[in-house]
């Protein structure tokens, strides 16, 4: 599949001060090592140490200077590390992407069309430059990738929701509410019983807290697929980057804020409650089915 690849074309470059490797980068190539290992072979070989000796120093000298150069990192190790940089961000993002719905892979596949055809309408918009708007564009990505990451909080919270056997959680409802009049206080059962009742609270609760998170999240999916088809519309006519930049950051705050939804506590649910909602699931399980 090349949605990968796709989602990862406009990333921008990162500042020399990233965290990059530099060390490796300047020992680890085939040039350092092919002129080290070949100055000490060939002083050994041919009995002048000397050239050992030089090509050792040489090597010192290399590695204390190489890492600091800002031309070689600007030149050489500044690209090999976005290249490796890419490599990782396409497999992570290929592996979410199987993680997700095929429905969803269908959807981010015209998702990354239609940035192919935002970009090329935006490069044909004589109002904005080439310079500026690389960044702006740039964020597209970041869209692509907050998508596929709803993706995959819905497609798991979808198949979760499977997982709960109502009908069996609504006899062991009945089972210990029983036990919790039959027994006194501070019988053991009576607590267990409690126990078990208030695991099953929770149990519900969670399911609520799914639900509630697959509705925002399958809403947020919409609005991010819209939005790219609403930014095809305007780009022609759009003025400044600025004003595509200002509309995904718009969208992206949202997307963190489907995200903060996802991690809130669930709600305390009420023990008379529990019957009803047994009953209301397990219709509306029945109608989808």
């Amino acid at each position: 599949m090349g949605i990968a690849n796709h989602t990862s074309g406009g990333t921008k470059r990162r500042s020399v001060d990233d965290g990059a490797p530099y060390a490796r980068y300047a020992f680890w190539n085939p040039y350092n090592i092919s002129l080290f290992l070949g100055g000490v072979i060939l002083g050994v070989a041919t009995g002048h140490e000397w050239i050992s000796v030089l090509t050792c120093a040489a090597e010192v000298l290399w590695m204390i200077f190489a890492p600091d150069s800002r031309l070689l990192r600007g030149l050489w190790f500044d690209r090999l590390f976005e290249a490796e940089k890419k490599e990782r961000d396409s497999d992570r993002r290929q592996e979410r992407i199987g993680l997700m719905a095929p429905n969803d892979s269908m959807r981010l596949s015209y998702l990354c069309g239609q940035k192919q055809v935002i970009e090329r309408l935006a490069r044909e918009n004589p109002s904005l430059t080439v310079e500026l708007l690389h960044d702006e564009l740039a964020k597209l990505d970041e869209l692509l990738d907050d998508f596929i990451e709803l993706g995959v909080t819905a497609t798991r919270a979808e198949q979760h929701t499977m997982t709960f056997d109502f009908p069996a959680m609504r006899r062991s409802w009945h089972v210990y509410q029983e036990l919790l009049g039959k027994h006194a206080v501070g019988d053991p059962r009576r607590e267990v019983a409690a126990k078990n009742m208030e695991v099953l609270r929770q149990r519900r609760a969670r399911y609520e807290d799914l639900c509630r998170t697959i509705q925002v999240t399958r809403g947020q999916i919409e609005l991010i697929e819209q939005t790219f088809r609403l930014l095809g519309d305007e780009i022609m006519t759009m003025a400044s980057p600025r004003e595509l930049g200002g509309r995904i950051d718009e969208l992206r705050l949202a997307v963190d804020a489907v995200r903060e939804t996802a991690e809130e506590s669930s709600f305390p649910v009420a023990a008379d409650e529990i019957e009803d909602v047994f009953e209301e699931v397990e219709g509306n399980r029945r109608q989808v089915s």
